[in-house]
């Protein structure tokens, strides 16, 4: 399924089968649960051997996650001058890397640091990918490739944890992030060897600060990007609270066993992966703004139901699970909207787009990351304020922003 753009606007838009873009954006975006679920069940285990406290610990998070956003800056200019295959060729090569000197950390410094040079390197894969879909398809139809390739990151995000719990058992956390190096590089192989150059006309003057920094002004003061990058950025932040937060709750709270961890973290997204299907109905159906607003029911649900049951002092791995699973379910429908809606409007400056849109999402974030790094206290409290607050926070602009600036 290839676009073409409209006679006299420009050259022809380069073919990429259907399954072939699905998959390649699958991996692209897969990256980020690798780089963060997969490491989740090792994270207590990695902590205690390195002798971290909370806050350094949560430092392995944040400071990769806005390395992350930082570097999409400089990545989506990039790959707006030189196309989306070098970038994201150099991109996956210093992910490797990165992995690889994580893996050989001695010291919680020395992995903060790898960390955050593996976050930006991510931010290449992840800037192109939406990129991408901007190359090749029109928003609507975007929206729906955009869904069936996050299914496809929703199976590698529910393999990632699982696998971490039974790494992180077998041989330590070492060993979890050398699985996480040998998937960065397996990625690298695949765009090597399969993904073609889909940028119809580099833009040679996107580099440029006097032609950059008007272009982000303008893309930032669009209501359709700041409404679907507002979306975008508060969904992740209760995703990110999860991510930051639940290892702690689960094992150290709770008391599962990485193992079981992992599990609990596949449920959530098996919920996810659902979401992303009944996404891919409900577009056609109902619109973008449709789905997006129906989601924010679930979505709203879950940061709800976790709220409840902190004040009516329930401590349960149950009590967790169930408003997770509420809030990936509309994740699920969340994201595939929002990743293609923030490109919608730019279809020249997709890259710097994409590049704006990943650093809101990160600086959220890095906030998460140090809030929790404080506020954890060895409850389940936190993570469920913290849930329901960016619950409500997505749901409301799902209802209100994006409504109103896709009317």
């Amino acid at each position: 399924m290839s676009v073409v753009s409209p006679a006299g606007i420009g050259p022809a838009r380069p073919a990429v089968s259907l399954p072939l873009a699905a998959v390649t954006l699958a991996l692209l975006l897969g990256l980020q649960p690798v780089t963060t679920d997969m490491y989740l069940p090792a994270f207590p285990l990695l902590t205690r051997e390195l002798g971290a406290g909370m806050a350094q610990a949560q430092l392995t998070m944040s400071a990769l996650i806005l390395a992350f956003g930082v570097a999409q800056l400089v990545w989506g200019p990039l790959a707006d001058r030189l196309g989306r295959r070098p970038v994201l060729l150099l991109g996956l090569a210093l992910y490797a890397l990165a992995s690889a000197g994580c893996v050989l950390a001695g010291s919680i410094e020395a992995l903060v640091v790898w960390r955050a040079l593996q976050g930006a390197a991510m931010a290449a894969a992840v800037v192109c990918a939406r990129a991408i879909v901007r190359d090749l398809y029109e928003p609507v139809q975007g929206a729906q490739v955009m869904s069936l390739a996050l299914t496809g990151l929703g199976v590698i995000a529910l393999a990632s944890p699982l696998l971490g719990g039974v790494m992180a058992n077998a041989v330590g956390w070492r060993g979890v992030l050398a699985l996480v190096a040998a998937i960065g590089l397996a990625t690298l192989a695949w765009v090597a060897l399969k993904l073609p150059e889909t940028l119809a006309r580099p833009n040679p003057q996107a580099l440029q600060w006097r032609v950059l920094l008007p272009t982000w002004v303008t893309i930032a003061r669009h209501p359709v990007f700041g409404a679907w990058a507002l979306l975008v950025a508060c969904a992740y932040g209760g995703l990110f609270t999860l991510l930051a937060g639940s290892s702690f709750v689960y094992i150290d709270v709770l008391g599962l066993s990485p193992a079981a961890y992992g599990f609990a973290m596949a449920a959530g997204s098996l919920a996810y992966i659902a979401g992303t299907l009944v996404c891919r109905r409900w577009i056609p159906r109902f619109g973008l703004a449709g789905a997006v607003a129906r989601g924010g029911i679930f979505t709203l649900a879950g940061g709800a139901l976790g709220v409840a049951l902190v004040l009516a002092d329930v401590s349960h791995w149950a009590a967790v699970l169930v408003p997770q699973c509420l809030y990936l379910f509309g994740h699920g429908l969340h994201q595939p909207c929002g990743q293609a809606g923030v490109v919608a409007p730019f279809p020249a400056q997709a890259g710097a787009a994409s590049a704006l849109a990943g650093f809101v999402l990160a600086l959220v974030a890095f906030g998460v990351g140090r809030w929790l790094g404080m506020a954890l206290d060895g409850s389940v409290v936190p993570l469920m304020w913290g849930l329901g607050f960016w619950a409500l926070a997505t749901s409301t602009i799902a209802w209100t922003l994006v409504r109103r600036a896709l009317a």
